[in-house]
C-alpha cells in the first residue's frame, strides 16, 4: 500500500515538472516581467513621419471622453468596470504631440493650473517685495485658436463570434474568436466664431481569440487520462483606442491640408501630396467596406471553365462498395451575380469489390447559387439532373450539392465541394433489389477559370 502511494506521489510530481516545463516551451507567462514603455501602434509611427508644417498650431482639448456609458460583458454577475478607457483625452494628447503638427495646452485641469498660478502671483506679493519692480511679471497663458471635441461614441460588443473545433474518440481541439469595435469622432472648432471646420471619424475592431485541445480516454476500466492545453488572447482595448484616435488625428490633418484651414502652417501643398493621395486612395477602397473589415466587389465575370478531381463512392444493392477517383470538366454562364446555369461532363467509376466495375461518361446540368457574390469567400448552393453513358442503355439520375469557393488571384478560384447523387431508377449496376434506388457521394476539390465582362 505505502509502495502505491509513494508510486502516485512520484507520478504527479513528474507530470507537474512536465506542464512546467512545456508552459516554458509554448511561450506561456511563468514569471513575473519587468515594467516596459508602451507599445506603439501602427499609427505612432505614421504620425511621426508626417512632413512638418511651417509653423505648429496651438490647440486646445477640454474633453475628449467616453460617451458610450458601455460596462465589460461579464458572465457572471455584474461587472461595473467600463469597457473603455477613461484616459481618452491623454490618449488624445499624446497622438498631438506626436505628430509635430500641434502644440497642446493645458484645458483639461485648467483650474489646477490657475490655482497654482495663483499661489506663485500670492507668494511673490507676500516675500518678495524688496524685489526689483522692474523683475518679469508672470508670462499670460497659450490660448488655442482651434478646440478639438468629440469622442468614444460608440462599443460594440460580438459584433462577430465564431469558432471551429472537432472531436474523435476522447481527442478534440476547438478554437473561437470574438470581434468587438470602437468608434471614435473627431471635430476641429474655431475658437473666433464657433464655426466647426473638420469633422472625421475612425473605427477599430478589437479582436480575443482562444484556442483549446483535450484528451480524455479511459486506460482501461479503473483509470482515466486526461489532459488539457489552452491559449487564449485578447486585444487590448487602450491600445485599439490609441490607435483609433492616432488614426483620427493623422485624418484630422490631412482633411485640414485638403480644405486648407491650417492657414499659414502649410504655405505649399505640393510638400503634402503624396500624403493627401495616400489618403484619397484609402478613401476610394473604404467607400465599400463594410462591417467586419470586409470589402465587397465584383470578383466574378458572367462565364467560367472548371475543373474538379472527384473521390466516388457507389452505395448500391452490392456489397463492400469502393472508393474511386474522377474528373469534371464543364462551364457555367451567370444569368445574375448570385445565380448561374452550369454544363458539365465528368467520368464516374462504379465499382463493388470482386463484383462488378463499370465506368460512366457523365453530362449533367445544374443551376447553381452563390452566396455571397460580392465577396472572395463564398459557400454554394446546386442542384440539377445528368444522365450516365456507358456499354449499356443510359441511366438517369438528379444530383445536389454546395461546397465553398474562394477568388485567391484575379479571375481565379479554388473550390472544394461534395456531391450527392439519387438514381431515378434502381438499376445502375444492373440489379433491381429493394426500395432504395442506386445512390453516389462524390467529394471535390478543383479550380475556377472567370472569363468575359464582370
Amino acid at each position: 500500500m505505502r509502495a502505491y502511494t509513494y508510486t502516485r506521489i512520484f507520478f504527479c510530481s513528474a507530470l507537474l515538472c512536465i506542464l512546467q516545463a512545456c508552459s516554458s516551451l509554448l511561450g506561456l507567462p511563468s514569471n513575473p516581467e519587468r515594467s516596459t514603455l508602451g507599445e506603439n501602434t501602427t499609427y505612432t509611427t505614421e504620425l511621426k513621419n508626417m512632413p512638418l508644417p511651417k509653423e505648429k498650431i496651438v490647440i486646445g482639448v477640454y474633453k475628449f471622453r467616453d460617451q458610450t456609458g458601455q460596462y465589460k460583458p461579464s458572465e457572471n454577475g455584474n461587472n461595473w468596470s467600463t469597457a473603455v478607457p477613461q484616459g481618452t483625452t491623454t490618449i488624445l494628447i499624446k497622438a498631438l504631440e506626436d505628430s509635430r503638427w500641434f502644440i497642446p495646452i493645458e484645458r483639461e485641469n485648467i483650474a489646477n493650473l490657475l490655482n497654482e498660478r495663483q499661489i506663485i502671483r500670492s507668494t511673490r506679493q507676500e516675500y518678495a517685495k524688496d524685489v526689483d519692480k522692474n523683475a518679469q511679471a508672470l508670462p499670460p497663458l497659450l490660448y488655442a485658436g482651434i478646440l478639438l471635441e468629440g469622442g468614444v461614441i460608440s462599443y460594440d460588443s460580438n459584433i462577430m463570434t465564431g469558432g471551429l473545433g472537432a472531436r474523435y474518440f476522447g481527442i478534440g481541439a476547438s478554437t473561437q474568436y470574438r470581434q468587438d469595435r470602437i468608434t471614435i469622432y473627431l471635430r476641429a472648432v474655431s475658437t473666433l466664431n464657433g464655426e466647426i471646420l473638420k469633422t472625421v471619424y475612425t473605427s477599430k475592431t478589437i479582436l480575443s481569440t482562444s484556442i483549446n485541445g483535450s484528451f480524455f480516454r479511459y486506460i482501461d476500466t479503473e483509470r482515466l487520462l486526461e489532459a488539457e492545453v489552452g491559449v487564449t488572447q485578447n486585444e487590448p482595448v487602450q491600445l485599439a483606442v490609441t490607435e483609433a484616435i492616432e488614426k483620427a488625428v493623422k485624418a484630422l490633418i490631412v482633411e485640414g491640408i485638403k480644405d486648407k484651414i491650417w492657414g499659414k502652417s502649410v504655405d505649399n501643398p505640393a510638400n503634402y501630396q503624396a500624403v493627401v493621395d495616400e489618403y484619397d486612395r484609402e478613401q476610394i477602397e473604404n467607400k465599400d467596406r463594410v462591417i467586419g473589415n470586409k470589402f465587397p466587389g465584383i470578383y466574378r465575370q458572367n462565364f467560367a471553365i472548371f475543373g474538379n478531381v472527384e473521390a466516388q463512392k457507389i452505395k448500391d444493392d452490392y456489397v463492400n462498395p469502393k472508393m474511386n477517383i474522377g474528373g469534371k470538366l464543364g462551364f457555367k454562364y451567370f444569368v445574375t451575380p448570385s445565380i448561374n446555369f452550369e454544363f458539365n461532363s465528368n467520368i464516374f467509376t462504379m465499382e463493388n469489390e470482386n463484383i462488378v466495375k463499370r465506368t460512366f461518361f457523365v453530362p449533367e446540368v445544374n443551376i447553381e447559387y452563390i452566396l455571397f457574390p460580392k465577396y472572395r469567400f463564398s459557400p454554394y448552393l446546386y442542384g440539377g439532373a445528368g444522365a450516365m453513358y456507358s456499354s449499356i442503355k443510359p441511366k438517369y439520375k438528379g444530383q445536389v450539392g454546395g461546397g465553398l469557393e474562394y477568388v485567391f488571384a484575379k479571375n481565379i478560384a479554388v473550390r472544394a465541394s461534395s456531391q450527392y447523387d439519387l438514381g431515378f431508377k434502381d438499376d445502375w449496376e444492373g440489379l433491381v433489389n429493394g426500395k432504395r434506388k442506386d445512390q453516389a457521394l462524390r467529394f471535390a476539390l478543383g479550380l475556377n477559370f472567370y472569363i468575359g465582362n464582370k
